[in-house]
């Protein structure tokens, strides 16, 4: 079974309520040739991209190319 979170996005009312509408989701992933676990964020509309892929720090801190996924 895949892990996946609800995304929002809070908004403040005319009320003063704060209200935390869907944006989209987020999806824990496993890297089949080594188990690393990375997340896919999927978004219900278009913001210049529709997914956005997270992966964890490297130790050395440099951000992932992605060709080594």
């Amino acid at each position: 079974m895949a892990t996946h979170y609800t995304i929002t996005c809070p908004v403040k009312g005319k009320d003063d309520k704060i209200r935390y509408p869907r944006v989209g989701a987020l999806f824990e992933n496993h890297n089949r040739a080594t188990g690393e676990v990375f997340y896919t964020i999927k978004l219900d509309f278009p913001v210049g991209a529709t997914e956005l892929v997270a992966f964890p720090p490297k130790p050395d801190g440099d951000a992932p190319t992605g060709d080594e996924r």
